[in-house]
This record gives structure tokens, C-alpha cells and sequence, in this order.
């Protein structure tokens, strides 16, 4: 019988060999920042291979993830120019639904020469029931130019639900708390306007190439998932996707190939992974649970490559 997944830690080992210890359908959300083929520099992985033998492996991270999420379930993939054609491909002839190719547009772009320079990433939005499925529209509404602007009394309280072009919000927001305000942070439509995490900002952890900001995990745990759902992260990285489910009151389970990122990570969760002050009563859920060892080596967890 299938072991179940190791909630709280960060599985060290291969995806490949990780996922298929696991039950079907045990997981209710999945977000994954696979390698994007580039050419970054990791300890233990290399970023740089034939674009087939690229896509053969994308295959099948990609029907490992699909195998574990539950059937109501939602999966978001973060990927580069160079294969977020591949990838919508891909998912369309597994049948999973897209519900957004939200585009993430950063500021502090990466210089180019001969072509302008790179400023966006491209995150997919799937479903695998159209018509069931987890998103929740109150942690993430924005306030509406009713509110803000014009002051109209027929103007919903809660505010609106996002639109579908996200840009950065100029109007003031001392006034918001919880995840209103962390919504309205990460944008409203689906082109997020927010920053790289660069090497001189507090929040960078040092020790690994490619960090998301936590503010657009945020949003994607808040609207993707339920307190005490599952969230997993394939290529947990530096940990960010773990630090937002776990200060959001969400279980969480990564799987990451270098030993030194898994233990770098768990450490980071441990710190990081506490629900913010003024959160709300969902956001808060368990926040951080105390553990032994947050990073078990997959040949403990009877996983072999």
C-alpha cells in the first residue's frame, strides 16, 4: 500500500522516484517552478538540456504531479518564454482544464542584449474538474473604484473579484488587513504586476538562484486552497511555496533533488512559516508545527531513483 506523503517535511530526492510511493489524489494543490532550461547554475542539477529530452522529462513530472492531485484539485505551473507553449500543449492533451495563463510581470527585469529585455514568467492556472473545483473568491477580492474612488453606497463591502489583467495598485491601503490587503499586494487581473526577489532585498535567502516572492504565493494559496488542505511543491527550491501554505494555515508537503536546498528550506519554514500578525482566523490555521526534521532523504522515505 502506497505510504502517504510526509506532511510537514521536504521529501529529498528525485520527483520521478518521489511521487509514485504516494497515494492518487492526495493532494489539493500543486504549484510547480520546475528548472526552466536556461542555463541557471544549481548544486546538483543541470539547466541545460536537448529541448526533447527537456520535454520527455516535463512529461512526466508533469502526469506524476497529475496522479496525486485530488480530482477536485488545481495546479499551477510557473515556466519561461521558452516552453509555455509546450507546456499549454502538454495539459491540453492530458484533459486538465485552464482556468487563467496569468502572467507575472516583475520589476527589476533581467538585461538583454539583441532582443528586449526579460521582465515576466508565465503561470498556468489548471483544474482537473471544470466544474469543481476550490477558489476562493473572498480571500482574494480587491476593493473596486466604487469603494475608493467614488465613495457609492451600492458598492459591494467586500469589495470585487479580480478582473483578468492584474496591475500594480496605486490607490492608498493603510486601511486593508488580512488577505484583502495581501490580494490587492499581488495585483488584481492576470498580469501581477511585483518584484523580483533581487539580491539586496531582506527577503532574499542567498543560498539558491531563483526565489519567488512570497506575496504571489500568497495569493494563489489563499484563492486555490482551504485551511488544512494539502499543498505540495515538486521543486520546493528555496521554499517559498511552503512558507506561504504554512503561514496560511494550510499542510504542506516539498520534494526537492539537493540535499543542501532541502535542509537549507526546512529551516527557512520553520523561521518564516508563521501566520502574520493580524491574519485571519483561516490564515492562521496551524501555522508553524514543531518537527524533529523537516527534510527526509528519500532513500528513508523508501523512494529509489
Amino acid at each position: 500500500m502506497p505510504a502517504l506523503p510526509p506532511v510537514g517535511q521536504i521529501v529529498q530526492g528525485d520527483v520521478l522516484a518521489v511521487l509514485p510511493t504516494w497515494p492518487e489524489g492526495c493532494v489539493d494543490l500543486v504549484f510547480a517552478d520546475p528548472p526552466f532550461n536556461i542555463g541557471y547554475t544549481y548544486d546538483t542539477y543541470q539547466d541545460r538540456r536537448p529541448a526533447h529530452e527537456y520535454l520527455r522529462w516535463t512529461r512526466r513530472w508533469i502526469d506524476a504531479c497529475l496522479r496525486v492531485l485530488s480530482p477536485t484539485g488545481s495546479m499551477w505551473i510557473a515556466i519561461g518564454d521558452e516552453y509555455a507553449a509546450d507546456i499549454r500543449v502538454l495539459m491540453r492533451r492530458r484533459r486538465v482544464t485552464l482556468r487563467n495563463w496569468v502572467i507575472w510581470r516583475y520589476t527589476f527585469g533581467q538585461s538583454c542584449k539583441g532582443k528586449f529585455n526579460r521582465s515576466h514568467a508565465h503561470l498556468f492556472y489548471f483544474v482537473k474538474d471544470r466544474k469543481r473545483f476550490t477558489f476562493n473568491l473572498d480571500a482574494i477580492r480587491v476593493p473596486s473604484d466604487r469603494q475608493l474612488v467614488y465613495a457609492d453606497r451600492r458598492a459591494n463591502p467586500k469589495g470585487k473579484l479580480p478582473d483578468d489583467v492584474w496591475e500594480e495598485w496605486t490607490m492608498p491601503t493603510e486601511h486593508l488587513t488580512g488577505p484583502q490587503r495581501a490580494a490587492l499586494d499581488a495585483g488584481a487581473d492576470d498580469v501581477w504586476t511585483l518584484s523580483r526577489v533581487c539580491g539586496t532585498f531582506k527577503e532574499r535567502v542567498g543560498w539558491h538562484p531563483c526565489q519567488m516572492p512570497v506575496q504571489l504565493l500568497d495569493r494563489i494559496v489563499l484563492a486555490c486552497s482551504n485551511p488544512e488542505d494539502l499543498v505540495l511543491d515538486p521543486f520546493s527550491g528555496s521554499g517559498t511555496t511552503l512558507v506561504s501554505a504554512a503561514r496560511n494555515g494550510r499542510r504542506w508537503v516539498g520534494v526537492e533533488l539537493s540535499q543542501q536546498y532541502a535542509a537549507q528550506a526546512a529551516e527557512r519554514v520553520q523561521v518564516e512559516g508563521v501566520a502574520p500578525a493580524g491574519a485571519s482566523r483561516g490564515q492562521r490555521g496551524r501555522g508553524r508545527r514543531p518537527a524533529p526534521s523537516l527534510f527526509e532523504s528519500a532513500d528513508r522515505a523508501g523512494a529509489e531513483a
